[in-house]
């Protein structure tokens, strides 16, 4: 019977947003990142399950210097696959490919451009923890690390997800 609750579909949204930063007084810097990854999976066992995903992610990156200011804006389209190993039931380690499309545009006042559609892969790496809410749901929290980090100078993006780990909370639900 355990295993029966254990086994079953599993769907995860991840919504991330991070939001104003302040950098000095004469340069302002305004960042946001929304990510909505929705995923579904399977559990074959106790340890193991498995699934694919869709992500869409919108980022904007505004900032004022005293003299100009420079604007850029970047869209990713994906898909991924994803294998969790949970060596104990409330904990997992994580691996996900991932195949994503970018575009974007960017403007310093005096110069406009645009990125027309790139398609660039990324292979997450981490780990998390599935915190029981309910008979066969949970909280979902992960750190990631893009293992494939390409540095993401414009116009080449590199990895959506910057250089540095990043979390991501979802929710689980198995029937």
């Amino acid at each position: 019977m355990k295993k029966i609750l254990l086994s079953g579909l599993m769907v995860l949204i991840t919504i991330s947003l991070f939001a104003q930063d302040s950098v000095s007084v004469k340069e302002q810097q305004d960042y946001t990142w929304i990510n909505i990854s929705p995923q579904v999976g399977y559990r074959f066992s106790e340890y193991f399950a498995a699934g694919i995903g869709i992500n869409g992610q919108y980022s904007k990156e505004k900032t004022n210097y005293s003299s100009y200011s420079t604007t850029s804006t970047y869209g990713v389209a994906g898909m991924n696959l994803f294998g969790r190993f949970y060596p104990i039931r409330q904990v997992f380690a994580q691996l996900q490919p991932e195949l994503n499309y970018i575009w974007g545009t960017y403007d310093n006042g005096n110069t406009k451009s645009s990125l027309n559609g790139k398609i660039l892969p990324s292979l997450l790496l981490g780990a998390g923890a599935v915190i029981p809410m309910g008979r066969s749901g949970g909280l979902m929290i992960t750190g990631q690390y893009d293992v494939l980090n390409k540095a993401s100078y414009y116009p080449d993006p590199g990895t959506p997800y910057g250089k540095n780990i990043f979390f991501s909370i979802g929710f689980t639900v198995g029937l």
